[in-house]
């Protein structure tokens, strides 16, 4: 017989559709605005420049990089890296986006609290998301779920506990990518790269690339509850 994990189909799975619908959303509104060219002829490459030079920035570098919707800022280098469909665009779309990652650049410089955070936790949780799953999967084969063992025990739990701090820096994330949306829309409007009946056309890019953050976010909640609730405790007798 199969066995079906209730936690699973109750917690994790609505999450997991969440993203789907996210990147669904996030690549459908960029598509259409990628079509739609600002009136003032500015390409997201040149936008970026203006905004940081604006914002009083002059050590941050602007890199082409291939792909599409690769686009981030490097704070080790500082560096910002624009895709192919940003770069040279003169999109809506490719001046939102720019604008978003120079307002990485500016909490940076500026030693925006939650992004100091995230950045000083990055090699942590690296090292706890490949770890966190080979943990509890060897937890298990110690007898750790049924109580047999105290190694297969504790090997869950630092498996479970390694899960936990991925999802902090996914939590952390938030606040800034929506601090950086929130200065990209404030910039681009102040600094008339973009007309002010072309504002909400590129919030709504910005905003449907939040969501693949939150439903990030939340698949990770629901997965650290899931684990919680199949391995918090011991199933055996307590010793």
């Amino acid at each position: 017989m199969f066995y079906i994990d209730p936690y699973y189909l109750i917690l994790v799975l609505p999450t997991l559709i969440f993203a789907m619908y996210a990147q669904y959303k996030v690549k459908s509104t960029y598509q259409r605005y990628s079509q739609v060219p600002c009136r003032m002829g500015y390409t997201g490459a040149q936008a970026a420049d203006t905004i940081l030079r604006g914002a009083g920035i002059f050590d941050v570098g602007i890199e082409h990089v291939v792909g599409q919707l690769s686009d981030h800022y490097d704070p080790r280098k500082k560096m910002l890296r624009l895709s192919d469909s940003v770069f040279d665009s003169t999109s809506i779309a490719a001046l939102g986006v720019a604008a978003h990652e120079v307002g990485h650049a500016i909490q940076h410089h500026e030693g925006y609290l939650p992004l100091k955070l995230r950045n000083a936790i990055i090699p942590v949780t690296q090292i706890a998301s490949n770890l966190s799953m080979p943990l509890i999967f060897l937890g298990i084969l110690f007898g750790g779920v049924r109580g047999n063992t105290d190694f297969g025990y504790f090997l869950i739990q630092m498996g479970i506990l390694l899960f936990g701090a991925a999802v902090v820096f996914q939590l952390i994330t938030l606040p800034v990518e929506f601090n950086a949306s929130r200065r990209a829309i404030a910039i681009l409007g102040s600094s008339n790269l973009l007309l002010e009946d072309e504002i909400p056309q590129a919030r709504r890019v910005l905003s449907a690339a939040a969501m693949t953050y939150v439903a990030a976010a939340a698949t990770a909640l629901a997965s650290l509850l899931r684990l919680l609730l199949l391995f918090g405790r011991r199933n055996g007798n307590d010793r």
